[in-house]
């Protein structure tokens, strides 16, 4: 036999070789422990086995220290996916710092809490609670494991917390901990430089001691945690000063419009006073832009225009706010919901300007009130002006008015000297206020007639104005409209015209009486027309009596459908309405099929409109029919 394959054999047959064989192939501890128990069995020397187990312990000693680094190799790969899942939890820092303490070290729960401003702190994030006690707890102050680990900024823990008396308790910690099953803690400070963030806590339901491995894991864990939750409120601070910065910007583009608005509204309210714009729209205009109510007040508690009804103020309290509105600049409460701001001496009464709203006035608001107080003193001076000149005119209208005879030539000279064109076309119009104010009403014509070139004056409790026009229903509308919104009340107006003799105007006047008779008749208070308007009753009022006019206006459409398309549709209506009604009979008349009197009769809805056949509507076509027949008949 080969000697040194003898020696060879005996080598590899050494335990020495065994236990390096088991080591290398990361053999569990109890193949170790069978190696041994082998040797005993083999009746080894005594030698041997002292050998044999000095080389079993240093290779489980081995075998350790290689358990170990790897557990630091795992803890360390996990510390880099915790720190990438933080990185990008973004506000949910904590959620992701919980779940990775409870993985990494074992634990049964761990949770996290922030420090406030008064070195107070409490529980903000838990990872495997069994009750809903902790979120929220709030920690006092030198109580718990959690407060020593901030004084002293080092790590502590506890392999038995209830049991441990190291520490002042608090019983509401205390509380929860018994509740929770938990017995070993360990808690390590959250700290970014020197600002004290929180704590992190790890918890077991069983009595543990935490390794040196262990509590620098957590330690590593909560830096993370400190770093990212800094970053966090960085970038949170940022957002919150960005935000602030757009909504400071949003403030003054905010500002600069309300400024632009003042401004533009401060224009046409100016334009409007050198226009000779009425109160009524001078108010209506301020009011809108406002946002709430106007009225002109006078100190004896008389309301010489207003947008809408305010609150009744008494006498004292009116005397009040002039007084106040005169010693300063700005408005001045005179209720919760009323303000008040000067007005110039518009008229013989000193007044105010009251503004009624449900929040007191913006700075811009208070301006565009005074720029309103400034135009309505300038309405009102106008106004006053325009009254304190008007007898003389007015007493030329009465001439007109009157029944006695004028020479055309004279009429025409005297309204030279007035500045008055006897050669424009003019309307009359017939005013009745509702409310029987008829003072203010005056008042009111007296600015509108200065404003519109014309003159104005009183008969039988209503106003007459001879204003410039072509259109008497569209001007009496406009008069009627303003002055309804001055008095409050509704105003009914008759108009009539236009005519450019001047001699003539009593006629014309007496024409718009009539139209104004006949609307207060008719139940029509309120309205506004001409004879035009009226339709047939019109043409019984009017002087002229204009039956072309007349009959265009009720038949136009389908005599020009008829003389375009050549058609009988105006046929088609006289016999319809000499058949009663009936479209079977209708077209026995005309001896045409019954649909076809229907299809023409379709064709009539449309042109005249669908109400054509109501009462009102076919008295006015059957009058303008038969005054058209009797016009043909009688034509040579």
């Amino acid at each position: 036999m080969d000697p040194d394959r003898t020696t060879h054999d005996e080598d590899a047959d050494s335990p020495a070789l065994t236990v390096l064989r088991l080591l290398a192939q990361e053999a569990p501890p109890w193949h170790f422990e069978d190696l041994l128990r082998e040797a005993k069995r083999r009746r080894l020397t005594e030698r041997q086995q002292g050998g044999l187990r000095q080389a079993v312990r240093l290779a489980l000693d081995v075998r350790a220290s290689l358990e170990r680094q790897r557990e630091r190799q795992a803890a360390t790969a996990a510390l880099v996916t915790a720190a990438q899942e933080m990185a990008g939890s973004g506000a949910d820092v904590l959620s992701a710092v919980t779940r990775h303490a409870r993985l990494l070290l074992h634990l049964d729960m761990t949770y996290a809490t922030f420090q406030q401003e008064d070195g107070s702190s409490y529980v903000r994030h838990t990872h495997g609670e069994t009750t809903a006690l902790s979120v929220g707890l709030a920690l006092g102050r030198g109580k718990g494991l959690g407060q020593l680990a901030q004084q002293h900024r080092a790590p502590f823990w506890s392999p038995d917390y209830l049991a441990d008396d190291r520490f002042p308790h608090a019983r509401n910690i205390d509380e929860v901990v018994r509740l929770e099953g938990l017995h070993a803690i360990l808690v390590v400070p959250m700290h970014h430089g020197d600002e004290p963030i929180g704590a992190l806590y790890g918890a077991a339901r069983s009595v543990r001691h935490f390794t040196a491995d262990e509590v620098s894991l957590m330690r590593d864990l909560a830096n993370l945690s400190a770093s990212a939750i800094a970053a966090v409120r960085r970038q949170e601070r940022s957002d919150a000063r960005v935000a602030e910065a757009e909504l400071d910007a949003a403030r003054a583009r905010a500002g600069w419009t309300r400024l632009n608005d003042v401004c533009d509204v401060q224009t046409r309210l100016m334009d409007m006073v050198l226009d000779g714009c009425g109160l009524g729209d001078v108010l209506h205009t301020a009011a809108d832009a406002l946002g709430g109510t106007l009225c002109v007040r006078d100190t004896h508690g008389r309301t010489s225009a207003a947008t809408g009804p305010l609150p009744d103020l008494e006498e004292a309290v009116t005397i009040k706010a002039f007084v106040d509105t005169h010693a300063g600049d700005g408005p001045v409460a005179v209720t919760d919901t009323v303000w008040a701001t000067r007005l110039g001496s518009g008229a013989s009464d000193p007044a105010v300007l009251l503004f009624e709203t449900a929040h007191p006035p913006t700075p811009e608001a208070g301006r565009l009130l005074r720029t309103a107080g400034q135009a309505v003193a300038l309405t009102l001076q106008r106004q006053y002006a325009a009254s304190s000149a008007g007898p003389v005119r007015d007493e030329y209208l009465d001439d007109l008015l009157s029944p006695a005879a004028r020479s055309t030539r004279r009429l025409a000279e005297r309204a030279r000297r007035l500045r008055i064109d006897p050669e424009d076309e003019r309307v009359v119009l017939v005013l009745h206020p509702e409310c029987g104010n008829l003072g203010e009403a005056s008042s009111w014509a007296a600015s509108y007639a200065h404003r519109h070139g014309g003159i104005r004056t009183v008969r039988r409790e209503c106003l007459v104005l001879l204003l410039p026009g072509a259109d008497p229903s569209a001007v009496a509308r406009s008069a009627s409209a303003e002055l309804s919104g001055v008095l409050g009340h509704p105003v009914t107006a008759g108009a009539a015209g236009p005519t450019r003799d001047l001699s003539s105007v009593r006629e014309t006047y007496e024409e718009a009486r009539r139209c104004l008779d006949t609307l207060t008749a008719l139940g029509c208070a309120g309205r506004a027309a001409a004879a035009r308007d009226l339709g047939f009753l019109g043409l019984l009022l009017s002087d002229d009596s204009d039956v072309d006019g007349f009959v265009t206006s009720a038949l136009g459409p389908l005599l020009d459908y008829d003389t375009r398309r050549s058609t009988d549709l105006v046929g088609t209506l006289e016999a319809y309405f000499a058949a009663a009604g009936s479209p079977t009979r209708a077209a026995q008349l005309l001896h045409v099929h019954t649909n076809t009197v229907m299809r023409r009769l379709a064709r009539i809805t449309e042109l005249l409109g669908p109400t054509w056949h109501e009462p009102a509507g076919a008295l006015e076509i059957q009058l303008a029919l038969r005054l058209r027949r009797v016009k043909e008949a009688m034509r040579p």
